[in-house]
């Protein structure tokens, strides 16, 4: 592990004891008191860079004070327009930042649009509300007010998930203030249910990243090893950065859980990222708040079992980095400008590797995933559907199968990054993914495969491990 990847570590595990502090106290202490760990945390990782994250909490709030009722555009312009200066500091001939002030950065960058949406949506309906003098009540998810300067800044160096996610709403953050009853929420037993797989996860990585290395594919003695060899390298490199994350956001989710943030009641149907999707009317009482059965599905980051067993290449995505594919499929999917589901699924992965960063091998990556989507969707729709229940069977087996080598090619630009690293490793194993995604997509063409986003529900493939592997 590298010194970085350490101080990851250590931040994510001394949120945990922090969480258990916070968990109880009032509005104002947890406020100002998570606030003042996240600054210090930032402060002292990021050290004199900690000015770019001000520097972009306050043009956001600038913007949301001078337009309420067109911010959310702006936020998202301004904040990635700043994502572009920031990694281009080197260029300029100025300090570099830390690879910290990136992770800041990037979280910082999903909660300010976030917040800028929600406070349009309050603006809009207060708007509607005036022109149509009927008050409908408490809407679900909408702010009670425009955070003012200091609650911008509270939230954004919230320590909870400021450098490694996961992702929320100020709508989940006020929740988490102003919830009733703190002590009848649930913690050291869904604490506990979460992390334990997170040491086998971090001894997996370790062994995996161990006997086989990132730097060998940089070699030129790795391109002498014959073709099975450079092929089946891929797996275990991916191997080893699902492990990677795998600790990274459970350990990130146990933050969360020891402080009793994100969680509802399970009557709310809460959405990772999103939060609840039906409105429960808070506990009157400790008695009625403990009754109540709660979990954190708001502030889930990873399914392990979904991303290792899903069928798909499309349910793959849904499963990793689950708040940040929320706030992906919530501002920028649904406002792409097109109406196909590849097309806006391409236009959804451009911005994604833009926010990943300017490493050719994010872009290689991530545009190769609207050519699988079509692919699988195209010849998914005209075959599956024909098979009988146990050819359909053997289908999702074989689909598993491609789905896990498709990720873990793609993969190998997104840890290689440089271009002509990632293209010396697919050419060494002559792109065959994409030559087999190109030849499934024309295969499903000329068969008569309808578009990706209009399956049939009843052809959905279905998760191949039994459910009581899962973790929970």
């Amino acid at each position: 592990m590298s010194p970085e990847e350490w101080t990851y570590l250590v931040v994510l595990l001394i949120s945990i004891p922090i969480g258990f502090l916070f968990k109880k106290a009032g509005p104002g202490l947890k406020r100002w008191g998570a606030a003042a760990v996240g600054l210090g945390l930032t402060l002292f990782t990021c050290g004199p860079h900690t000015l770019h994250s001000l520097i972009t909490i306050l043009g956001t709030w600038a913007l949301i004070q001078a337009q309420p009722c067109s911010c959310h555009a702006l936020a998202l312009a301004w904040t990635f327009s700043y994502l572009l200066f920031f990694r281009a500091l080197s260029l300029l001939g100025l300090p570099t930042p830390t690879p910290f002030t990136n992770a800041v950065q990037l979280l910082l960058t999903l909660k300010l649009v976030s917040l800028a949406s929600e406070v349009q949506d309050l603006h809009l309906a207060q708007r509607k509300e005036m022109a149509t003098g009927f008050s409908k009540g408490p809407t679900l998810g909408l702010l009670p007010d425009v955070p003012s300067l200091m609650e911008t800044v509270s939230y954004s160096y919230c320590y909870v998930g400021i450098m490694t996610g996961p992702f929320f709403r100020y709508r989940t953050y006020l929740d988490w203030l102003e919830q009733p009853f703190p002590g009848a929420v649930p913690s050291l037993r869904p604490l506990l249910r979460r992390a334990w797989p997170a040491p086998l996860f971090g001894l997996l990585f370790l062994l995996s990243s161990h006997l086989f290395p990132l730097e060998a594919v940089r070699e030129d003695a790795f391109y002498a090893r014959p073709l099975p060899a450079r092929l089946f390298y891929m797996i275990p490199v991916f191997f080893a950065f699902r492990m990677r994350f795998y600790v990274a956001w459970i350990a990130a989710e146990c933050g969360c859980i020891a402080a009793g943030f994100g969680a509802y009641p399970v009557a709310a149907k809460a959405r990772a990222g999103g939060g609840p999707t039906l409105q429960c009317p808070p506990p009157s009482s400790p008695e009625k708040a403990a009754s109540l059965e709660y979990d954190y599905e708001t502030i889930r980051n990873i399914d392990c079992y979904g991303t290792d067993f899903c069928v798909r290449v499309r349910d793959g995505m849904r499963y990793w980095n689950m708040t940040v594919q929320w706030w992906l499929a919530q501002y920028i999917y649904k406002s792409a400008p097109a109406r196909s589901y590849v097309l806006r699924s391409a236009w959804t992965m451009l911005l994604s590797a833009y926010w990943h960063g300017l490493h050719p091998g994010y872009y290689l990556s991530f545009l190769t995933i609207p050519l699988c989507l079509a692919a699988e969707g195209r010849l998914e729709s005209a075959l599956r559907g024909r098979l009988s229940p146990g050819g359909q069977k053997a289908w999702d087996w074989v689909h598993w199968f491609l789905k896990m080598r498709a990720y873990d090619y793609m993969c190998m630009g997104f840890v290689l990054l440089s271009m002509a690293d990632t293209l010396r490793y697919w050419a060494s194993i002559y792109f065959c993914i994409h030559f087999l995604a190109l030849a499934a997509l024309g295969l499903g063409l000329a068969l008569g495969g309808g578009s990706p986003g209009r399956r049939k529900a009843a052809s959905q493939p279905t998760n191949l491990a039994p459910e009581k592997l899962r973790e929970e």
